[in-house]
């Protein structure tokens, strides 16, 4: 099904195949300038059974760890992506000590759209990696893990405040950067990531704005109840739904579950609220909770699902990215919960591939 949406959108078609059956010879004869893995996360989530390298599922990327320091014609650049909760696996410790065999410096973060204005929170792990001669322009990150995009932020400047020794495989000096290395940018409203202009300035005592709401699907309209929220899952599981506003300036994680299940799986959307003032009522304390408390109910916001338009749009796809028809809303929601965040990855393959 991925592969479908790739070929639809870039014309032709990934290769599929068994990457534990890639010999030496095999990726010896690719001469690849550079390998992107993202490989299986589910060993490594907090919410599965954590086996790590014990589970079948990491066999493939353990498979080319194990052969990438035999490679007549390794790459010269690897980026890895994964769950936060990798860093400290022993896969992890696999990966570090294969690439320090193969004569890579790594340099590793966490990141999360947030940190480049986004309001999506979904900070994942990543690992840059250099083999000799490359060399990262900042070395003095080498080997360790940042949680900023420190000299991978698009508006990175350096000043000199000295100059540190230079390592056998560099033949220059680098100089040592100052300033503000955990620079976050102000998040924009999520209202900016929607659609349609969907909400009514004059707030809940208006009429709902979801009886005018529709969303495009490749060129076919959906009416507002397609994404509505019905009311049996608000009574069932209103006490764990992620609400957020037009003007939010954060929502939580999509996952591929978003819209099967509801716990854990992405925020929701008040139609009939545009700031966060009516959200702190349902949040008071009290002894039955803020929602039974409160003068307001999760059925009076209008509450619906985020559109895959919008969340393609939180994670930074283009405008033209799109599904093809057979592609139903809920494997749509399921592909953009395994995706990434194109901006932070564009920040940071322009960092790996800098000065090289």
């Amino acid at each position: 099904m991925a592969n479908d949406v790739y070929e639809y959108n870039f014309g032709h078609r990934p290769n599929q195949g068994n990457i534990q059956h890639l010999t030496i010879k095999k990726l010896d004869g690719y001469d690849a300038d550079a390998w992107l893995l993202s490989p299986p996360c589910q060993p490594y989530t907090r919410q599965g059974l954590q086996k790590d390298a014990d589970d079948l599922r990491a066999s493939s990327f353990l498979k080319l760890l194990e052969i990438l320091p035999l490679l007549c014609k390794p790459p010269a650049f690897l980026f890895i992506e994964n769950v936060v909760g990798f860093e400290s696996s022993v896969s992890h410790d696999i990966l570090v000590e294969a690439l320090k065999k193969a004569e890579f410096s790594i340099q590793e973060f966490i990141l999360t759209p947030l940190q480049l204005g986004i309001p999506y929170s979904r900070p994942r792990y990543f690992c840059l990696a250099k083999r000799r001669p490359f060399c990262f322009s900042y070395p003095q990150f080498n080997n360790q893990l940042l949680d900023n995009l420190g000299p991978a932020a698009p508006t990175f400047s350096v000043s000199v405040s000295q100059t540190l020794d230079s390592s056998p495989h560099t033949n220059h000096s680098l100089e040592l950067p100052t300033g503000n290395f955990s620079h976050d940018y102000p998040c924009k409203a999520v209202k900016e990531y929607l659609e349609d202009q969907l909400f009514d300035e004059g707030g809940l005592d208006d009429s709902p704005c979801m009886e005018t709401h529709s969303a495009n699907i490749d060129g076919k309209k959906l009416e507002h109840n397609t994404f509505e929220v019905p009311g049996y899952l608000i009574d069932r599981w209103g006490d764990v739904f992620d609400v957020v506003t037009p003007n939010s300036r954060r929502c939580c994680c999509f996952t591929k579950s978003y819209g099967r299940f509801v716990k854990g799986t992405g925020s929701f959307i008040a139609t009939k609220l545009t700031n966060e003032h009516g959200l702190e009522q349902l949040s008071s304390e009290g002894d039955s909770g803020g929602i039974m408390k409160s003068n307001l109910c999760l059925k009076q916001l209008g509450l619906r699902y985020f559109t895959p338009r919008e969340i393609a749009n939180l994670h930074s796809f283009p405008k033209n990215f799109g599904f093809p028809d057979r592609i139903t809303i809920k494997q749509r929601y399921a592909l953009l919960g395994n995706s990434l965040s194109v901006a932070v990855v564009a920040s940071l393959l322009r960092y790996l591939f800098r000065n090289n």
